[in-house]
């Protein structure tokens, strides 16, 4: 029987959600679809986490996540209610899926045909067309012994994904040594592709979980091949229109959803979940807990005692990076820009050195700048531009005060949006400016330091490991979000919402069935 599996648990009780971001909801909804009495808890006064929206003047900007792949996973958990995601969302197709600016002064679209990229490809970096063909079914494989054994199900380690006195055959050894274990993400890319610029492009697949190429698993190059596949999207309304189909889905269901309401304790009796106790000092009997909280977190604040020492003791693992978050709505657009864009650094290694490495703020750092008016062009007042620029950080050391820090690099985010993508006169066109720091991170979303993406996926062997859906240091409580499996990412993180709600629903219907045995 694996770790932590709950055989008793009682249904006469609502199962707690706590936390309504994407994966609390995507639990919620799977949750309530599937008939059970669902309560979930949100401290702030919306839902959908870090997926929000900042409206001023006229201009209207996500705030968290804006980029959304592999649409099937919301397919999916809308289909638990039998309805399909083209009834809740408008979603259009975007390509050139990103648009490249390079120190050098060159541009590349990245494109989702692989045939077409190979051509552009051909013209830009003559001889890298083979290299990227190689890298995309690589990618591939990956992709498919991944949603084998690691998706849609809950998963901490190697025992959760292969069971080897059934599987040890000839085709599952296959598989395991497809995954190329023992080397990395960058190592894999610039075996296959010579030109520094193009092989800086393949890496910032694996910045959907905010880690180092050269510290991931090669494992993670899957990324490529899932949004090759399945393509990049866009919500008309901006991705804040994921959650809110979302909610109104789950209260469509019957969900019982409090805002404004944190959970300061989970409570626990012979090593089994009992209740939740809310800020206000109410407690609520629950039958389970499925926590969208930051997973160390939870543990750390909200269970205490041995479960979170043997979990603390499990991972002790580093978070991943944090970041610079600017919302600019400029008078004028910028006609250049694509819906998404990456600014590359003029040197990977130091960049990824200073993050990771040093603790430091890069000090020329990789930029995404998002400009959705391509596509909505309401996000903006006519003519106007609302831009999301995002700068990947390290998670929060104790000396950095960003109060002092942000000034500085603030300048040299816009020095370098001038110097290598033509933002010249940025701060001449800027109306409405806001900003999200480190600290601003960690306060607002209660993550962990002010990781976006929870743990580092850090590590040649296990890194793409995180923290299981089920627990197996409480029975009863079950985990979803960016630090928790299969880990960050939007799509990944409402999976995570809809593994934890299937697991808990077999536990259920595996409690009911012993109880008639």
């Amino acid at each position: 029987m694996p770790d932590g599996q709950n055989l008793s648990l009682p249904s006469a009780h609502p199962i707690a959600v706590i936390g309504g971001g994407l994966a609390g909801l995507a639990a919620a909804c799977t949750l309530g679809a599937r008939g059970h009495k669902v309560v979930l808890f949100e401290r702030n006064d919306w839902l959908g986490g870090k997926a929000a929206v900042f409206e001023q003047d006229g201009y209207r900007f996500d705030m968290g996540p804006t980029i959304l792949t592999v649409p099937r996973v919301l397919d999916r958990i809308f289909a638990e209610a039998g309805r399909r995601t083209a009834d809740l969302l408008d979603l259009r197709r975007l390509d050139p899926q990103w648009r490249c600016f390079f120190e050098d002064g060159s541009v590349l679209d990245l494109k989702q045909d692989v045939a077409e990229m190979k051509r552009s490809l051909a013209e830009y970096a003559p001889g890298t067309e083979a290299g990227y063909e190689d890298f995309i079914g690589m990618s591939a494989k990956l992709h498919e012994v991944s949603e084998k054994f690691f998706f849609w199900r809950s998963v901490e380690d190697v025992r959760d994904t292969l069971d080897f006195k059934k599987n040890l055959d000839l085709a599952t050894l296959r598989d395991v040594l497809s995954l190329r274990m023992g080397t990395t993400v960058a190592g894999q890319i610039r075996k296959r592709v010579k030109d520094g610029r193009v092989a800086q492009m393949l890496d910032h697949f694996v910045q959907y979980v905010g880690s180092s190429p050269y510290g991931s698993p090669a494992v993670l190059c899957s990324i490529a091949h899932m949004q090759t596949n399945d393509g990049v999207w866009y919500p008309m309304g901006g991705t804040r229109a994921v959650p809110v189909a979302l909610e109104k889905l789950a209260r469509e269901l019957g969900v019982e959803i409090h805002t404004g309401t944190g959970v300061s304790r989970i409570l626990s009796e012979n090593g089994r979940v009992t209740a939740v106790e809310t800020e206000a000092g109410e407690r609520v009997r629950v039958a389970a807990v499925v926590s969208n909280m930051d997973s160390v977190r939870t543990y750390r604040e909200l269970v205490g005692g041995a479960p979170a020492r043997s979990f603390a003791k499990r991972w002790n693992r580093e978070p991943a990076c944090s970041g610079v978050v600017l919302y600019l709505g400029l008078d004028r657009a910028y006609e250049h820009l694509a819906h998404h864009d990456f600014v590359f650094s003029r040197d990977p290694e130091e960049e990824f050195d200073h993050i990771y490495g040093r603790g430091e703020p890069a000090p020329d750092p990789t930029c995404y700048v998002a400009a959705p008016s391509r596509t909505e062009p309401g996000v903006a007042p006519p003519g106007g531009e609302a831009l999301y620029i995002l700068v990947h950080a390290p998670y929060l050391r104790p000396h950095h005060d960003w109060t002092k820090m942000l000034p500085g690099y603030r300048r040299v985010i816009f020095d370098k949006l001038a110097r290598t993508a033509g933002l010249t006169d940025l701060e001449q066109r800027i109306r409405v400016e806001r900003v999200l720091t480190p600290q601003d991170i960690h306060d607002r979303y209660s993550v962990l330091d002010g990781a976006i993406y929870g743990l580092a996926s850090h590590g040649r062997m296990f890194g793409a490991f995180k923290p299981g859906n089920r627990s197996r240091d409480l029975a009863g409580l079950y985990l979803a979000g960016g630090a928790a499996h299969p880990g960050p990412g939007m799509p990944m993180v409402l999976m995570s919402g809809w593994i934890a709600g299937d697991t808990v629903d077999q536990d259920i219907a595996a409690a009911a069935l012993a109880q008639t045995v």
